[in-house]
Formats: C-alpha cells, structure tokens, sequence
C-alpha cells in the first residue's frame, strides 16, 4: 500500500511537488473573482430602466398632445351664415375670407358661386348640353351567345329604329336586347354586318328614336376636344360620360391581321364602350368607339389610348348595310365553321382546322364538292383553325382572285383551287 502525500508548509502552493490541484471531494485552488461581470451586468440593467423610463414619459406627453388635438377639432363647427344658397359675383368669390374674432375655433364656409357650364371651345356647346343633346341617342345592347353573354353601346341612326354598334358586340349572338335611356326594351334584328370594318346595323320595333346628329370627322385636328358616352364594364354603368382630346388622327392600327384607319383620343373607353359615340364640341357623333388598346396589347391595358371608327367611314358602310345587307367588295370562299377543341381532336384523331358547318348554294366551294364535315386546313399555305384566321386569310385577296385550299375528309387530305366570291352576307 502506498505511503500517504504529507503537506509540507516550507512550500508554497505552485511549489508543493506532489500538489496537483485537486483533493479528494474537489478543487484545492480558492474560487475566481466575478464581481467585475456582476458590476457590468448591474449597470447594463439599470441603463435599460433608464430608456424604458424616458420612452414612457414621451409616450405620456404624446398622449396628452393627441388628446388636445382631438379636443381642438371637436370644438371646430360649421356654421353657414344663411341657409339658402346666396348668389354673389366672381370678383367677390376670389377675396380671402374673413376672419372670426374672438378665442373660439371656428371654420368659416364662404359662399360659392352656382356651377357654370364648361364651355371646351369657343362656339361650341358646354360638357353639360353635349350629354343632355346626345344621351336620348345612346341605347345600351345586351347578346346572348352559345359561351354566355356580352353588352355593348349603340347609337341611334333614325327615329324608325336603325341602331349602329360594333360587329365584335353582335358576332354569335343567339339574340340581341336593346334598351332605351327611358328603360324601353326591344328585341333587335340583325340588318348586316361587315367584321372588315367593325360595324354592324340592328333595327328595333321603334318609329320614335332620338337619331344622333353625325358630324364630319374630315375635318378634325389633333387637340380638338372629344367626349364619349357608354355603359363600361356593362350596364350596370351605363350612360358614363367622359372627356378628351383628339389625340391622332388617321391612325392605322392592325387587328387580326387587316388594318383600320381610326381616330385616336385619350377619353376614357373600356370594355362595354364598344359601338358608342365620341362626340366634337358642337355635339356631333364624329365616330364609333371601337376598343381600346390594351386589350389587344397586354392584359393589364393601358390609359389613354382608345379608339373610335371615323364618321366618314360609318356613313360608307352603314349605308351599304342599310340598303343591301352587306358590303360590297368583301371576298369570301361560301363557307362557314368553328374551331376544334383539342379535345376532339385526340378523342376522333382529327388534325387541327375550321370544321366546316355550312357551305353556300351556289359557290363555289359547294360546286367541287366540299360539304359540313369537312376539316379546312389551310388556305395558300396558311394554316386556319378558326372563323378569325379564315377572315385574315382573305383580307389581303380581292372577289376574283383564286386560292389554293387544303381539305381533310375521311383520314385524307384534298388540295382545291376555289375562286373567291363577294360576301353578301
């Protein structure tokens, strides 16, 4: 057994050879000093109590300025001196009000002169008579379609009941309601359409209509003033009144693959606009408010950019319309048809094309045999799949001219040359 460490006192603690440091129950070497982090730690405690302490007496002082700001304010009346309104110059309306005498807070309402009409142009008529002129001339359409329904603006063309409106408002319609500013209701007729243009004729069962009076759209220039008048977003807005400029004139804009000459103006039109009025200062309809270009450019829209069907061109058209149903000069191949959904498509192994449900008497399309049923592929190489892309097809052709087209029937494909004939339609 080993002999016991004695302690021997002549060493010191570092000294002592046998000492490691330790002793049986624990450390033989006396605990560190921490009084210099509890020091610290008291001060950073008492550092916080003195924020928290500045923060709550702002707090208290903010409280108490709030509290008389409030006060201040309930304290402030209105006090008109008369009860009826009182007539007074515009001389005396631009003089600084007086002030309240006297220690209590008061608002003083001056008196303001009556509205005025706001006249955009010299000889032309105030924003006020425009709408009141024309508004009886604005009639609002509702169509339901095969997908649901859709509405749209008209303007009256003649007190027996010829109504002008866009095409793209009447395209598929099943049936067309139109409603009168005194809330008559009239089932429409199609008279003619022309999808070139945008343009289309309705007649109700009416012989008392306010007509519109049509001014020359010849005779614009950029600035002049413009208001519109439709129901955007639908009825529920119908009748909205707004203002512009005239911001281009002559301005070609390309849709589906045609281009149209329009007028271009930064009043306010939005979806439901189509087919109204854009109104000149003397309160003539100078054209048709067509789209506006957001909705072809993007999905968010733009402002500031509509776009109306020029007076001038209206009259060419409606009169045709008018007169004849159609008009003249328009090619087409004598057939009609809808797109193929894909789900068709896969489900009977069909290519993609306009599948064709009426082919005319008489055209030629019908005298080389194509018949409902039949799949069109394409026209001159150009690939069709819908009624749009038949019709872009033929905006650059002319009655007469011959295309080649391609037609798939009975898991075959057939190429035809057909001739193109006028649409009288």
């Amino acid at each position: 057994m080993d002999e016991q460490k004695k302690y021997n006192p002549k060493y010191s603690r570092e000294e002592e050879p046998w000492d490691d440091g330790s002793w049986q129950t624990g450390s033989t070497r006396p605990p560190k000093d921490r009084g210099g982090i509890l020091a610290l730690m008291l001060i950073l405690i008492i550092f916080l109590c003195g924020i928290i302490t500045v923060l709550g007496i702002l707090n208290v002082k903010l409280f108490n300025q709030l509290q008389v700001k409030q006060e201040a304010s309930a304290s402030i009346s209105f006090t008109p001196e008369e009860t009826e309104p009182m007539m007074i110059s515009a001389e005396e309306a631009t003089q600084p009000p007086s002030r309240n005498s006297g220690d209590g807070v008061s608002l003083f309402l001056q008196e303001s002169p009556q509205s005025v009409d706001n006249v955009p142009q010299e000889q032309g008529l105030s924003l006020q008579e425009i709408y009141e002129t024309n508004i009886p001339s604005v009639v609002s359409i509702s169509c339901q379609t095969q997908g649901g329904s859709s509405t749209g603006t008209g303007v009256v063309l003649s007190e027996k009941g010829y109504i002008v409106t866009n095409a793209h408002v009447v395209d598929n319609a099943l049936s067309v309601s139109v409603q009168l500013t005194d809330e008559r209701v009239f089932e429409a007729s199609l008279v003619g359409a022309d999808e070139i243009s945008d343009l289309a004729v309705l007649r109700i069962g009416a012989d008392d209509l306010t007509p519109a009076l049509f001014g020359d759209s010849n005779v614009l220039r950029v600035g002049d003033s413009v208001t519109a008048i439709g129901d955007p977003l639908g009825t529920e807005f119908r009748g909205s009144f707004t203002d512009g400029i005239i911001s281009a004139i002559n301005r070609d804009v390309a849709i589906d693959g045609r281009t149209m000459s329009l007028i271009q103006t930064n009043a306010a039109l939005n979806s439901g606009n189509s087919g109204g009025p854009l109104i000149n200062c003397y309160g003539q309809v100078i054209g048709i408010t067509t789209m506006k270009i957001g909705v072809f450019a993007n999905k968010t829209g733009v402002e500031g950019l509509g776009f109306a069907i020029p007076s001038a061109t209206v009259k060419d058209i409606v009169d045709q319309l008018i007169t004849q149903g159609y008009v003249s000069g328009r090619p087409t191949l004598g057939m009609t048809g809808e797109s193929l959904s894909t789900f068709y498509q896969y489900y009977y192994r069909l290519p993609a094309g306009l599948y064709i449900t009426e082919v005319e008497s008489g055209s030629y399309a019908a005298y080389y045999g194509i018949e409902p049923g039949d799949i069109l592929l394409a026209i001159d190489d150009q690939r069709i799949t819908d009624m749009d892309g038949l019709n872009t097809a033929l905006y650059n052709h002319q009655v007469g001219d011959v295309v080649t087209v391609l037609i798939y029937r009975g898991g075959q494909q057939y190429s035809v040359e057909l001739t193109l004939m006028e649409n009288k339609k």
